[in-house]
Order: structure tokens, then sequence, then C-alpha cells
């Protein structure tokens, strides 16, 4: 018997697209059929979808007045421009409400002075559009807010700006409540009267056709509004919308502007970080999301605006070295509150029994919450949620397992919340102290019957089974168009069966494994790959044992080599 811990996960192989279709299309776009296979599982059936796939053109996106009250939008804004009136931009402080304020203020901004940004205080104010806020607004002789990523069950809120003379144009992307706020305009596609013909954007995506509308009234070109469109792709990765349909169109050409002529503040943020590659969808989840996010989870997220709106290379320098010490600051606590989270559920047998986990500590940073959620769920692969106390309320975030609805799971504890909002993964949530126990229970006995048990094994969707000696430059080539990667075009994970170690394998630094694998026992190069924390699958490996495994391909540059690898996402012994 193999000493070797079995990682619970389950290997979920697709369904192969309808045959005749797959050489059809492999026959016509010159391709394998392995990559034809991966266009028909994604909905691709002929030369044309394919091209439209491949080369998303800016003229696929849908017209922005299709978007129900854009009209309406539109006309108060140019009311509010005539009048001279006082326009305040507001917006949420992570990275999609930051990006979105500073898409919008920047694009106004070229031509109307008038008009400022307010992003609300994590701590003091909470999510959303807060009465402090209209209060500001009110002192300061602003009678317009435009709200970015928030404000769709701000019902009281748009009321009491009302009272005070003030309109709200409400741009956001989250489920409506049973009412919508009476402002100026609502500018949502999941409202439920809304034929917008997509309805996943983020809400700088919003935004973005907020602008794109004006632009369009008012015979602007495209090119000066395009030069945005940096801001769509990092909001879009970051938010974990899925990169389908619009949003391909506009992580795409966003990626283009990142990599060719990134604005000042994303240039800081990659000369900090060292990044001198091609960005990628992972490059904005992994290093620009964070440190942007990290303004807003630390300190001001003010700060984040200013850095992305700075067209001075110095300043945005110096507003970059603040936020990337923010953020070190901010990897650091997440780190010791994890760990703490981790050591709860140890101790605690009654965890061991449960289906879900609901966490609160007092002392809990309300900044980094979000992120002990997902690591938790990883971990425990179950619905999630982190809580800690703020203003003498307990506030908190969750996050949820696939195919799992945690919006909907706590929309049913709604009476024992103060407020929630938020999508099918990820939500937000504040409640009263004294309804924490009974929220816990609630929670856990809404998820244990209304889960599947499957979902709480975490699933690998393995799109086709490879030799590994079909990989050549030529495929790779052609797989790296499959990008940008995110939900619902992630990227492809293949299985290969029966692979040994050439005895070329290693593990390096902290229990990583580097592998070099082939099909044949006598091939003594074989390919390289990665499998981070699967050090103690070595003393199996080592043994030139077959075993199976599942893997994505990226490229890998070393010592100025560029080379096809392997990134292991499981290992399965015979």
């Amino acid at each position: 018997m193999v000493d070797v811990e079995i990682r619970d996960k389950r290997w979920a192989l697709k369904p192969k697209g309808e045959q005749a279709l797959v050489q059809s299309l492999a026959k016509e776009l010159n391709i394998s059929s392995t990559l034809a296979n991966l266009l028909v599982q994604r909905g691709i059936s002929s030369f044309d979808e394919a091209k439209t796939f491949f080369r998303p053109k800016l003229s696929d996106l849908h017209d922005p007045f299709l978007m129900k009250d854009m009209d309406k939008a539109i006309d108060r804004i140019e009311n509010a421009l005539k009048q001279n009136e006082k326009i305040m931009v507001y917006g949420d402080y992570d990275v999609d409400g930051t990006t979105a304020v500073a898409l919008v203020y920047s694009f106004f901004k070229t031509f109307y002075n008038d008009l400022d940004y307010y992003l609300p205080d994590r701590y003091k104010e909470g999510y959303g559009i807060s009465f402090a806020g209209i209060d500001h607004a009110k002192a300061n002789g602003f009678t317009l807010i435009i709200a970015l990523d928030c404000g769709i069950k701000a019902n009281d809120k748009v009321i009491y700006a009302k009272e005070r003379g003030i309109d709200f144009v409400i741009c956001d992307h989250h489920r409506p409540g049973e009412f919508l706020p009476e402002a100026s305009a609502v500018l949502d596609p999941k409202r439920d009267d809304d034929t917008y013909p997509f309805k996943e954007l983020s809400g700088c995506g919003i935004g973005f056709k907020l602008i794109q509308a004006y632009a369009q009234r008012h015979k602007v070109p495209f090119e000066q509004i395009e030069v945005f469109l940096d801001l769509v792709a990092v909001s879009t990765a970051a938010d974990i919308v899925p990169i389908v349909g619009e949003n391909r169109v506009l992580v795409y050409h966003g990626l283009q502007w990142l990599n060719k002529n990134p604005r000042p503040g994303i240039k800081a943020i990659l000369e900090l970080a060292q990044v001198k590659r091609e960005l990628t969808v992972n490059d904005i989840v992994f290093i620009i999301g964070p440190r942007i996010n990290a303004a807003g989870r630390i300190q001001d997220a003010r700060q984040a605006v200013d850095l992305l709106i700075s067209a001075n290379a110095a300043q945005a320098l110096f507003e970059g070295k603040n936020i990337d010490e923010k953020n070190s600051e901010r990897r650091s606590l997440d780190l010791n509150i994890t760990e703490q989270a981790l050591q709860i559920i140890q101790e605690d047998s009654l965890f061991a029994k449960r289906k879900s986990t609901v966490l609160f500590h007092p002392e809990w940073h309300k900044g980094v919450i979000g992120i002990v959620a997902s690591r938790l769920t990883e971990k425990y692969y179950r619905p999630t949620i982190i809580l800690t106390e703020s203003n003498g309320l307990a506030t908190g975030s969750a996050r949820s397992v696939k195919d799992f609805d945690i919006y909907n799971a706590i929309e049913s504890c709604s009476d024992l919340l103060e407020q929630f909002g938020g999508h099918m993964y990820a939500a937000g949530l504040t409640l009263k102290l004294e309804n924490l126990e009974k929220f816990s229970e609630r929670f856990e006995e809404i998820v244990a019957a209304t889960i599947d048990e499957k979902s709480l094994i975490q699933e690998i969707e393995i799109d086709s089974v490879l030799k590994l000696t079909e990989i050549s430059t030529s495929f790779f080539s052609v797989l790296k168009q499959f990008a940008p990667f995110g939900p619902g075009n992630m990227s492809p994970v293949f299985k290969t069966e029966n692979v040994r170690d050439t005895g070329l394998s290693r593990i390096v630094g902290n229990n990583h494994l580097k592998l070099n694998l082939a099909e044949d026992e006598t091939t003594r190069f074989g390919l390289d790959g990665i499998a981070f924390q699967m050090g103690q699958y070595y003393p199996f490996i080592s043994r030139r044992i077959p075993f199976d495994i599942c893997y994505t391909l990226e490229e890998n540059t070393f010592n100025g080599k560029t080379n096809i690898q392997m990134n292991v996402k499981d290992i399965r012994m015979k």
C-alpha cells in the first residue's frame, strides 16, 4: 500500500461534442480533432462562430440603449451638465467599484469640471450607498449621484437623498430586491423587466455601457472611450464574472490595452510587482486586483482611484508604493486570520459533521474576511461564511462551492439579517450580534437540506483525454487563442493516462513536484510539469510506476528559455 494522502476530488470528464461536427470543424479550421472538440464543447459549430470566438470584435458589443433605463440615465446626466449641477461619482470600495469610479469620473472629467468621486469607508459606512455619503453630497452641493457597482437595494437611501434634493442614477449588476429604488434611472441587466442580451457585466462593465451610450448619442468617436477598456478588463477578471459573450469582447480588447499601453497606475503596479511578461487574466486576478483591493481593505479606497486616474508616472509610482505596502499588510493579516480560523475548526468536533462553515470573531479584520472565506472554502470545500464585528453588528463575507447558490441560502435567512447582497458564489451580509447563533443554525439547516452531496466533493472538470505526443508547438499555439480564460471559458483541463517519470522528476521549493513525464518507459526526455503542494507523491512517482494526471497547459520561461509546461491539478494512482 502506498503511503499517500488520497485527495478527495472527483474527476468529471465532459461529454464529447457531436463527432460529425467535430470532424467537420477540424477540417474547416485545419486543427486537430481535440481542439475542434474543445470548440464544440463551448457551443461553437461553424467557421464564422470560431472566427468570432478567436477574434472578438468591438463591433460585436451590444447597443447600450438596449439596456432598460439607459435613455433615462443619459437624459438625467445631460440635464445635470446643462444646468451645471455638481455630480458625485459613487462606487463600492473593491476592485470593481474603484475601476468603475475611475472610468466614469475620467470620462466626464475630460469635458466637465464640476464633479468629484466618493468611496464609502469600509469600516464606518460599510458596503454600498450610505447615509453618510448622501450627507456629504448634501453638505457639498451635489445634486446628482451616479452610483456604480452598488445601489440596487438602496431603496431607503435613495428616498433619503430625494428628500434632500439629490437624484440617483444607479449602475449595478447585483440581483435586485422585490422593489427597485426610486432613482432617476436604474441600470441593471439582472432586472426582471430588462431584455438586454447579456446579463453578466461587471459593475465597471455597466459603467462602460453608460459612457458608451453617452458617446453614441453625442457622436463621440469610439476611440475616445476605447482607452477605458483596460479598467473594464481588470474589473471583469477580478470580480470573477463569466468571461463569455460581451465580457469576452471587453476583456480581449482590454488586455490588449493593458499590454500595449497600460495607464500609469497599472504600469506602477506591474513595475513594483516586477512583472515584465505579457499579461493574462491570471495576472489581473493574482497581481493587479489584490493590490487595487488592498487600499479599500486596509485604509481608504480613494487611494486606489487616485492611482487609476493618475496621468503622471512619478505620482503613480508614489501612489503605487503606498498601495503595495497596504497589500503586504493585507497578506500578513489574511494569513494570520486564516490560521486562527483553521485552529477553531480543528479544535471543535462539531464542524466535522456540518455541511457549512460559519465563523465569527469580533477582532478579525473586516478588510480580509472575504479572502479568508475563500481560503477555507478551498480547503474544506463547503459553503463558508466568515464574520467579524463592525459598528456593533456582525458583518461578513460568504463563498460557495460549485452548483450551490449561497445567495439564495442567505436570502432564506433574511428575517435574521439587517442587510445582504451578492451573487450565486459570493455574497456579503450584516446582522445583529444576538442573531448570530440562530443564523448559523438556520444557514446550516438550509445548506444540509438543499445541497447535493456531490457538491461537497471538489470536482475537476476534464475537457478531454490527451496523449502527451499530441502536444506540439502548433497545438499550443491554437490553444492559446482560446484565451482570455475565466468562468464560462476556463483553461482546458486534459487527462493523460499511464504516464511515468523519466527519472528527471524531483521535489522543489515548499513540497512542489517538478515533473518530467512520458507515456513510453523508454523515453529519456518527456514533457515538463509542475504539481504544487504534491511532494507527497514523489516516493511513488520515482519508482516509475504508471499513473494518471489531469492538467492545464501553460508557457514557462526559465533562464531566458520558454517551453510548454503542464500545470498538474491532480494525480491519481493506479
